[in-house]
């Protein structure tokens, strides 16, 4: 039995599987649309969302199958202080796999631990998100057609920003990957990624504060929001949350093949008037988790279709 609890769990050639099997998924719906009759899927989310939660449901139903779950902690037996790992035993009863959300680091690994079907780690505290990165990686892999020679610019919260996290941890095993780190001091990548992931693989990157200094030859700029539920007070978060808006004026000066990618929701770090931009891609972003989710519900169930 398998589980997905961060990007890495997926060697390079399983990933390409994964990938060509999402392209085939929206290439031909109708061929996967009962795949999973007969199967159910439990998203257990302990924290709040829209695109995560939804995307795994719209995911099932799309392959036939069924749903069911909670979409907050307080809805939940936890609220009557009922452990992760009860909950994942109990889960297991009544499902055939699981996604799961926890403002907790390491959450998932628990529950995959105690379970017996496959758990999907759907976001733990700001630690991994690798279903998210799945629907990076597919988005650039049907956008860029590569992941190799890659000039990446992370951008906004790379403190709590686990999509950011992960995606590193994700690119870092392709060849010619350079990153660009623009944040406020206050909101640098963790030293353990900086240390641990980039400088032990000798991946090149810059830290800059400017966005005007980074987009001028980006292959990519991944924005994200600053993350009012990060931190530990309102005065920290007012300050820092307007310090990257993405705008007509900065997109002229990016190259013309660039895609603007963002894990979503957005605030106000990409100005509406970008939308219409060929360069900006985070609402096809979000279409492509749908069929990487899918693919990965079939992968992890080990249902095949010729």
């Amino acid at each position: 039995m398998k589980h997905l609890l961060n990007p890495l769990d997926f060697t390079v050639s399983e990933l390409y599987s994964l990938l060509k099997l999402a392209n085939d998924i929206e290439a031909n719906p109708d061929k996967y649309a009962h795949a999973c009759e007969g199967k159910k899927l439990a998203t257990c989310f302990y924290e709040p969302s829209t695109r995560t939660r939804l995307s795994f449901e719209a995911a099932m139903l799309n392959l036939g199958g069924s749903v069911l779950g909670f979409s907050s902690a307080d809805s939940s037996s936890a609220a009557k202080g009922e452990s992760v790992s009860d909950t994942i035993r109990v889960i297991s009863c009544y499902a055939d796999i699981c996604a799961i959300r926890h403002p907790k680091e390491g959450a998932a690994l628990v529950a995959s631990s105690h379970a017996s079907i496959p758990v999907i780690n759907a976001g733990d505290g700001g630690h991994q998100h690798p279903t998210q990165t799945l629907t990076d990686l597919l988005t650039i892999y049907s956008l860029k057609g590569r992941f190799d020679n890659l000039k990446v610019g992370l951008c906004g919260d790379l403190k709590f920003g686990r999509t950011v996290h992960s995606l590193i941890h994700a690119l870092i095993r392709y060849p010619g990957v350079e990153f660009i780190l623009i944040s406020p001091e206050e909101l640098r990548i963790p030293g353990y990624i900086r240390e641990d992931v980039l400088d032990v693989n000798h991946i090149p990157y810059q830290e800059v504060e400017r966005l005007e200094d980074a987009i001028t030859d980006l292959d990519l700029l991944y924005m994200t929001r600053v993350q009012r539920e990060r931190f530990f007070n309102e005065e920290d978060y007012i300050r820092m949350k307007d310090f990257y808006i993405l705008d007509k004026a900065k997109m002229k000066l990016a190259p013309k093949d660039m895609l603007v990618l963002h894990p979503l929701p957005r605030v106000n770090e990409i100005s509406t008037e970008v939308d219409d931009d060929p360069r900006a891609v985070y609402f096809k972003q979000a279409r492509y988790g749908v069929y990487v989710r899918m693919a990965l519900i079939l992968t992890l169930l080990d249902i095949h279709i010729d």
